[in-house]
């Protein structure tokens, strides 16, 4: 199943485990529309040739939603009782954080073998240097970035640019060192609006005539993206001042080579870790290895911010 926010590579790591199974001769069935799929039993028996061609797609083929129901003791029972109707012996649960909590809930509960794939854009998943989603995303924030600059340079304008990461800046800092924006703000670190104001000075005695902030929407600069562009407007009359919210596009497009080669690594190691009894566990990307992790301590783990990338922004904002 795939569940929560869509992400771009969601569809090829289904494919992956997929013809994992065929690979191994284990029957695979998809769950659609995540946990609220799995409580009303909405199921489909997938073969290898039923994952033609989706390696290129960007959503689910699966769909996904959020479920209620699925919070509750009586949904999850109902959810187990479908499992077992249809002789479902294991589940791979691709998504993040929010569905990797109910799967735990659910293992607990009912000793269901469970193995998560991470799926999410914001990359923010303990136990991975990369999520699905995440690299393709960051290149469709670079180069719509790209674009903007042409035109905030055309007409000598100060652009915000919001880019998702409600809790982690991975998108904002990424992008914002690769687009060469002239500031970044992240939620990890909340650098002030005095801070960012001496920065936009100082790029405007050093000749630059535009510039580019990068926010990440989860930032605590201020309350939102346009109450910053306002308060530039007020303390800084000399620049013209407009706001570009990139939102979902961030999460559709072609995933990227790295994310279709990732998802089809992580799918397999998701199969093979359930052949071999193994349950409760994440996989993930550390140091070009595929590796497993405890899904409990990937949602608890927490994530940091590269300190040495912080680093290289504030030097290539002179």
């Amino acid at each position: 199943m795939t569940s929560g926010g869509d992400s771009p590579g969601m569809n090829a790591a289904i494919r992956s485990v997929v013809r994992a199974c065929a690979y191994y001769r284990v029957s695979s069935v998809g769950i659609y529309r995540g946990y609220e799929g799995l409580i009303e039993g909405d199921f489909i028996e997938l073969t290898a040739r039923s994952v033609n061609n989706i390696i290129n797609k960007g959503g689910t083929i699966l769909k996904s939603a959020r479920s209620a129901g699925f919070r509750t003791e009586e949904g999850r029972a109902k959810a187990y009782e479908q499992l077992k109707e249809n002789e479902i012996e294991a589940m791979v649960v691709i998504g993040g954080d929010g569905s990797f909590t109910g799967a735990v809930i659910f293992n607990e509960e009912y000793d269901f073998p469970v193995i998560g794939i991470p799926g999410t854009i914001d990359n923010d998943i303990f136990g991975t240097s990369h999520t699905l989603g995440y690299d393709t995303a960051l290149n469709t924030a670079v180069e719509a970035i790209d674009k903007i600059r042409d035109t905030a340079s055309s007409h000598n304008r100060l652009f915000f640019v919001e880019v998702m990461g409600r809790d982690a800046g991975f998108i904002a800092l990424n992008a914002g060192v690769g687009a060469g924006a002239e500031e970044i703000l992240i939620p990890e670190e909340n650098l002030g609006l005095d801070r960012m104001l001496e920065s936009l000075k100082k790029s405007r005695r050093t000749g630059k005539s535009s510039s580019i902030v990068v926010v990440a929407e989860g930032d605590k600069s201020g309350k939102n993206v346009y109450e910053l562009a306002e308060y530039v407007e007020q303390n800084l009359p000399e620049y013209d001042v407009r706001v570009s919210v990139l939102g979902h596009m961030q999460r559709g497009g072609s995933p990227s080579c790295f994310d279709r080669v990732l998802a089809s690594r992580l799918g397999v190691k998701a199969v093979e870790l359930l052949l071999d009894g193994k349950t409760n566990l994440m996989v993930g990307l550390q140091n070009n290895e595929v590796i497993s992790t405890s899904i409990a301590e990937a949602i608890k783990g927490g994530h940091s911010i590269n300190q040495e990338l912080l680093r290289v922004s504030d030097i290539m904002t002179t």
